[in-house]
């Protein structure tokens, strides 16, 4: 049941994915990328504590187009206070990932998801005993722009 409701979380971000941005190009050809055939990157300044998997586009294309992911953050992260500069749709697919805004904790286990709005002061991370495994997607590329109390 437990692998249903992850392959069931898996294709419902994929579809909206592909719906999520007027910017990508679809040739109609279908995208099927097995877990075994996904390419982990180290996340740029993380020590190795959070990774990612392009599925489309590329997380880090630096304003270039739509992307979806892949990223896996290591138990125990924390990203400390920040923004995105645009939404951040993001499904949790093992794990328990939190996010913490004006000092409430909502917690997101396996199966959730939510959408943080661009711009949101927040922090988030994985927390302890079970790595996280998200899937995320955005119409440009990832930000992660610390802020102050």
């Amino acid at each position: 049941m437990k692998n249903i409701s992850v392959f069931l979380a898996s294709l419902l971000a994929l579809s909206c994915a592909a719906c999520a941005s007027a910017k990508v190009v679809l040739d109609n050809a279908p995208v099927s990328l097995s877990a075994d055939k996904l390419q982990w990157k180290e996340m740029p300044g993380t020590q190795g504590a959070v990774s990612y998997a392009n599925t489309q586009g590329d997380i880090l294309s630096n304003g270039e187009g739509f992307y979806s992911a892949f990223v896996r953050f290591k138990a125990g992260i924390d990203n400390g206070l920040h923004t995105h500069t645009q939404t951040l749709p993001t499904v949790v697919l093992s794990g328990t990932f939190y996010a913490r805004i004006n000092g409430v904790e909502t917690l997101y286990p396996a199966g959730s998801f939510y959408n943080l709005p661009a711009n949101l002061v927040h922090e988030s991370g994985c927390k302890a005993g079970e790595d996280c495994l998200l899937f995320q997607y955005q119409a440009n590329n990832f930000d992660l722009n610390p802020a102050k109390n």
